[in-house]
């Protein structure tokens, strides 16, 4: 892709002015491995794990003794030294900072070999005890098993298998109650813009080491999005200890789907690289709206590089460049399809960030991070739409600022950061209407504000041209103090918002830790205040007084009048819960929430262009409960199992969004009621079976309870062309009407070929939705539409090592 050279001058300017520039999240550990005579001891074995997520990292100890371990996401780990003629040693090691931490082993020569067999003896720690709310991580090994199909949504599928998030279409989430209200964090890079496929150029899953999720007790270092905050660490040219590497990755399947992959790194003394470019295509890029699969063919191409230089034992830096492009159809009812509406999309994105970490004693570090993005979203109108014909050019840049000061003294950790983000928003949006139908002046909804834009009946488009600029000022405090079998952490962020409106917010965030050493039980509790900034994404035409006016006046008395800009969204987190080891083999984790909010942010569906405006309601609360269970792998078998319920009911009266028609909004405007995040029931399971050590096989199955519908009239859909075969599938009589339960199962089986103790190629057969189940993720909705899930789809994957 060819990005534009003005894109990147304001990221060279700043970093021109400083010597770095967000934190670079991931801890390093050194070591030294010593004989009994102080010996140096040369060619041991090294080897971090941590049993939960799958993390895994190995070395081998130079002449020195020495070993090194970089790129690690913070926890809790455990680590094992072996070398021939000496006793394993094994212990826990705590890495919950970018502050290098430094180990000093000492090697017994071997007496016997039963002392062997006690030293490796016990249980496989399952327990995060530093943890004071919902947090999950995954690791490579554990997200390479998992039955994703080639040039699918990827990390929208992983993100999927905990607990939390009730599926939507376009790879779309709502985590606990939100609407896709989540920040996903880069190797520091914060990406708190719409990412579902209709948006955005998704994230390679090839490109990531390792996967943590934050969804209760978010640390106050991040802000924005944060009903749910990824925290992605990349592939790092030191990964495989001064080897290249790399692989050579094709695949296809189903809807005439092809993807293809290519990803390399190593490193040379002081420096380390990786690079990743993947291409994807498909004639079933985004979820229909018919059952029918009209129109929607799309492809995506996105390239990633990570370079990192290690100036000395005190100083990291690191270089990360992405970016991505997809151009697709938005996929057609039947009656647009018959009519010749061709609508395309393309979306652009591009980012480079630059990140520094500063050992300055033993116990402090600083740690910096300057990046730059920009996306751009493009519609052409087709000959041939219907109802509604509508243009869009968007374009949304971030700059951001962000800097880190961490201390350690004892048993308390504490960190200290500043952020700046600077966005300037361009839009440019028309439409029209072409249906003579859609606003018959005949009929009861007729809204006289249209008809000047009315195609079909000698009007002119509707135009809007809007040009702002906002900020995000922020201010933080992490304080993490261990005492005795607690571990308190206490943060408190202040944020400044400045575009549309302007605010400002303190939110202390507070959680507590118990660790019960004897049954083997984490207790925890916490406080979150959050500050949620809007969505960027058309704020301007959506909080404007242009869109205000097309409005009927029944809708613009439920919108309070009609011009009110989108407030950021104020909100009360409270959530109790505890970790359990079961038997030192499984991991349970249970944890109940109640969130409460104010100005609540959504999104208005814009009669099926794939056009989104923001919205936002007076209030909501959502409560709910989780729980997760993990089997690490023991006899060959490994997996998980989690349930999420909750229930979100919100009160109007709205405010922003571009609702032209008022039958919806109406029937949702009398008062509180369920939105259509709400979801009874999800259960999401995975198992992985290594029947052989170059066979596995991996299943998913995943059943919702089903979102809420629009309040439709059954006999009104009956006779309607586009949705009359849908009826089966929604239940438009309940007490709130609802999409029908579904469960979907992924199955994929593996086989992989070894060269020494390295993998040389794999082949990987992968099926979705094994059963062939017909559902619906959504049915007529206000917010976004409708959407089928997809039907049986099969794929195989070829993958090469080197």
């Amino acid at each position: 892709m060819a990005i534009p050279r003005f894109y990147f001058l304001p990221f060279l300017t700043l970093l021109f002015a400083s010597d770095a520039a967000l934190a670079q999240a991931s801890a390093t550990l050194q070591g030294t491995v010593l004989d009994p005579h102080r010996a140096a001891v040369a060619g041991a074995s090294v080897r971090l794990w941590h049993a939960l997520s799958g993390f895994e990292q190995s070395a081998v100890t130079d002449s020195e003794g020495a070993f090194l371990f970089g790129n690690i996401p913070f926890q809790g780990y455990q680590l094992k030294v072996e070398q021939a003629g000496f006793e394993p040693v094994a212990r826990r090691v705590e890495l919950r900072s970018n502050r290098p931490v430094a180990v000093l082993i000492e090697l017994r020569v071997r007496a016997a070999r039963d002392s062997v067999q006690v030293s490796l003896a016990g249980r496989r720690e399952l327990l995060d005890p530093e943890a004071s709310g919902t947090k999950a991580q995954l690791s490579r090994p554990m997200i390479d098993k998992m039955p994703v199909a080639a040039g699918s949504r990827g990390l929208e599928a992983v993100l999927l298998s905990f607990p939390g998030f009730a599926a939507n279409a376009n790879g779309a989430l709502h985590p606990r109650g939100a609407h896709n209200q989540m920040s996903y964090v880069i190797d520091g890079m914060p990406i708190s813009d719409q990412f579902s496929g209709q948006f955005a150029t998704s994230i390679d899953l090839n490109l990531v080491q390792t996967l943590e999720l934050f969804t209760g007790d978010i640390p106050a270092e991040y802000g924005s999005k944060i009903s749910a905050v990824a925290n992605i660490t990349t592939r790092s040219g030191f990964d495989r200890a001064g080897r290249s590497f790399g692989q050579l990755e094709a695949g296809g399947g189903g809807f005439d789907t092809l993807a293809q992959a290519v990803q390399a790194g190593g490193s040379s003394g002081a420096l380390g690289w990786f690079a990743s470019v993947h291409g994807s295509k498909s004639n079933r890029f985004l979820d229909s709206p018919s059952l029918d699969n009209l129109h929607n063919g799309g492809n995506a191409q996105r390239g990633f590089a990570r370079f990192d230089w290690r100036r000395s034992a005190s100083e990291l830096f690191r270089l990360s460049v992405l970016g991505g492009r997809s151009s697709f159809q938005l996929a057609n009812l039947r009656s647009q399809h018959a009519h010749g509406q061709r609508q395309r999309r393309r979306l652009e994105d591009a980012a480079v960030s630059l990140g520094y970490v500063k050992v300055l004693s033993p116990a402090t570090t600083f740690d910096s991070t300057t990046s730059y993005r920009v996306t751009t979203a493009r519609l052409a109108p087709s000959a041939g739409d219907i109802p509604v014909t509508a243009a869009l050019a968007r374009r949304l840049a971030t700059l951001s600022s962000f800097n880190r000061f961490n201390w350690q003294r004892g048993n308390q950790e504490f960190r200290l950061g500043a952020d700046w983000q600077h966005f300037p928003l361009r839009e440019d949006f028309g439409f029209g209407l072409t249906a003579p139908e859609f606003n018959d002046p005949a009929g009861a909804n007729f809204n006289a504000n249209l008809l000047p834009f009315d195609l079909s009946r000698g009007g002119g488009w509707f135009r809007f041209h809007g040009r702002r600029a906002g900020r995000l000022a922020t201010i933080f405090l992490q304080d993490r103090i261990r005492w005795r079998r607690f571990v308190f952490n206490l943060g408190a962020r202040y944020d400044r918002y400045s575009l549309l409106v302007q605010g400002h917010e303190l939110q202390p965030r507070v959680g507590l830790a118990y660790h019960a050493a004897a049954t083997g039980t984490v207790l925890r509790a916490s406080y979150n205040r959050n500050y949620q900034t809007p969505p960027n994404e058309n704020l301007l035409l959506a909080s404007s007084p242009q869109a205000a006016m097309l409005a009927p006046p029944e809708v613009r008395r439920a919108l309070s009048g009609g011009h009110i800009p989108i407030r950021p969204q104020r909100q009360n987190v409270y959530e109790v819960g505890l970790q359990q080891d079961l038997a030192g083999s499984f991991s349970l984790d249970a944890v109940y929430y109640h969130k409460h909010s104010a100005h609540l942010q959504d999104n208005d569906n814009f009669l099926n262009t794939g056009i989104i405006f923001p919205t936002s309601l007076a209030a909501s609360r959502v409560n709910g409960f989780e729980t997760r269970i993990v089997m690490p792998e023991a006899r060959r078998v490994s997996g998980s199992l989690s349930l999420t319920h909750y229930r979100a009911v919100v009160t109007p009266p709205f405010t922003g969004g571009l609702f032209l028609g008022s039958d919806a909004l109406d029937a949702l405007s009398d008062g509180p009621f369920v939105i259509d995040h709400d979801q009874t029931l999800g259960l999401n399971g995975n198992a992985i079976f290594r029947p052989a050590k170059r066979w596995w096989t991996s299943w998913q199955a995943r059943y919702d309870s089903g979102l809420v519908a629009n309040p439709s009239d059954p006999l009104e859909v009956a006779a309607d062309p586009d949705y009359f075969d849908q009826l089966p599938y929604v239940d438009l009589l309940g007490n709130p009407p609802r999409v029908h339960p579904r469960t979907i199962l992924d199955a994929s089986v593996g086989y992989e070929r070894y060269r020494g103790d390295q993998r040389s190629w794999e082949v990987v057969l992968q099926v979705s939705n094994l059963t062939n189940v017909t559902a619906l993720y959504s049915f007529q909705s206000v917010f976004v539409g409708t959407r089928v899930v997809q039907p049986r789809a099969a794929s195989l994957r070829l993958r090469f090592f080197w």
